[in-house]
């Protein structure tokens, strides 16, 4: 052998076919994440490969008379690769929605609303479940009730004295007491007037409060959950939640005094109110919101919601214990042209206090919503 033979090139070897692997599966794809499926290259993908690889185990083919080979199989394989891919298409979107649900994104409410959506149509047990909460939610707040050891007796017995009291007080014994002094309500200033009225509205409360002591005597010791004040508690988002319902109360307030005409006669109740107001004189106006925010909150809470409402829970639902004595506080202020805002502010107040069983909580909303009525009246 020459050494020009180990200089020269080796022959050039027969190129071997080499064949491609075949295409993977939908299913075995790995996901990625957002990227977008591309489904019309894999097809393409797919009918190159069957005409292009004769011997491709992955199509079924059978020899024809001319020694060739014929695809028998094409279509139906490529109608069921595509409804597989399909398949796998919506699984691997809903995947995506999931993912995108729990990661987060520009359209983020979209995929909480879509994906809610998706759990009750999907879960009927998850809707079962809620349906069940929210009855036995509705079921327990029928039912409940106070430990009531009085009768309807007593309860007629209470709220009449209360009613007798409260005028022959307001009536009677103030004036009275004022003439003896000397000076009468229409002679006083804005001030006097305004003192007045905060000195008649602390006898009218002490007197309603005496009478509660007086007829409930004989059942002390009470029951547990009646008359009580706690400053702890998560009462204050209840009492929020009612202060979000004032424009409510005060629309009701105007389609009322639309419904009913003005009587005839001087307008009586808050005119002295009004004239301090419009004489703009500090101190009357302090006194008058003294007398609005602090007093009248305070012993109209205990009448109504301390002992009508719980007692009337011994003979009717919470809901219509709640109702009734809205009405009777709504009749105890003795104004036609107030008596719909004032019932349903009487039914936010029980509701408040059905709630929270604290007597706290529908005094702190009856006060808030009297400083509301007065700072508008102010402006």
């Amino acid at each position: 052998m020459s050494s020009a033979s180990f200089l020269s090139p080796p022959p050039p070897r027969p190129c071997p076919r080499i064949r491609l692997p075949p295409a993977a599966s939908a299913a075995a794809r790995p996901f990625l994440g957002f990227r977008p499926r591309r489904a019309a290259p894999a097809k393409e993908w797919r009918l190159w490969h069957v005409s292009c690889f004769r011997n491709d185990p992955d199509v079924p083919t059978t020899p024809d008379d001319d020694g060739g080979f014929k695809y028998v199989a094409q279509s139906e394989s490529s109608s069921a690769a595509e409804a597989k891919e399909e398949e796998v298409g919506s699984s691997n979107g809903d995947g995506e929605q999931e993912q995108n649900f729990m990661d987060g994104g520009w359209f983020l409410q979209l995929q909480k609303a879509r994906y809610f959506h998706r759990l009750t149509n999907e879960n009927p047990l998850f809707v079962f479940q809620v349906k069940e909460n929210l009855h036995g939610r509705i079921l327990r707040f029928q039912t409940e009730h106070w430990t009531v050891p009085w009768t309807g007796q007593t309860i007629a017995q209470v709220m009449i004295l209360w009613i007798a009291t409260f005028w022959f007080v307001g009536s009677w014994i103030v004036p009275f007491l004022a003439h003896a002094a000397g000076f009468s309500k229409e002679t006083l200033t804005h001030r006097g007037q305004a003192l007045y009225s905060l000195l008649t509205d602390i006898a009218e409360g002490l007197a309603g409060i005496a009478i509660l002591h007086q007829c409930l005597g004989r059942f002390r010791p009470l029951p547990p959950g009646w008359f009580e004040f706690n400053l702890k508690g998560r009462w204050h988002l209840d009492v929020a939640l009612g202060c979000l319902l004032f424009p409510l109360v005060n629309l009701l307030s105007h389609i009322n005094i639309s419904l009913v005409p003005m009587p005839p006669g001087p307008v009586v109740g808050v005119s002295s109110v009004e004239q301090s107001i419009v004489a703009r004189d500090p101190v009357a106006m302090a006194l008058y919101a003294v007398v609005v925010t602090v007093c009248a909150p305070i012993w109209e809470e205990i009448v109504f919601r301390g002992f009508l409402l719980p007692s009337l829970t011994r003979y009717m639902p919470l809901p219509w214990s709640i109702l009734a004595s809205a009405a009777a506080f709504a009749l105890a202020h003795f104004n036609a042209q107030r008596v719909m805002p004032l019932i349903f502010l009487g039914v936010v107040m029980g509701g408040v206090f059905a709630r929270s069983r604290n007597l706290l909580a529908s005094m702190v909303l009856h006060s808030l919503w009297n400083g509301f009525v007065f700072l508008d009246l102010m402006k």
